[in-house]
């Protein structure tokens, strides 16, 4: 099993729009790629400035295969309409772990 993580630190100003956006829009698109069997999404709790605040979003697969198969056809687009609805407002890093 794979999990795909992205961590994403948002400013505090539109942190309910994109919360409410994240689980209303982009984690649903994220989902009906059929990729991914799970999903969870955390709030971290530890490191916070004054400004932002942090979420990890994780998604679940089977194999790399398919994790391969989102990022070439799925996640260019729906990282741009993030950039796009949020630009100057959040920054995100990826990890992909292996479950052992």
């Amino acid at each position: 099993m794979l999990l795909y993580n992205i961590t994403v630190g948002i400013d505090k100003e539109v942190e309910d729009e994109w919360l409410y956006w994240m689980k209303h829009e982009h984690i649903p698109q994220v989902m009906d790629t059929n990729l991914f069997f799970d999903f969870k999404m955390y709030k971290v709790l530890h490191d916070q400035d004054e400004g932002s605040i942090s979420y990890s979003i994780q998604y679940f697969a089977h194999n790399f295969d398919q994790v391969n198969l989102y990022f070439e056809k799925f996640a260019p687009a729906l990282q741009e309409k993030l950039r796009l609805r949020f630009k100057d407002k959040h920054v995100a890093f990826m990890t992909l772990l292996e479950e052992i």
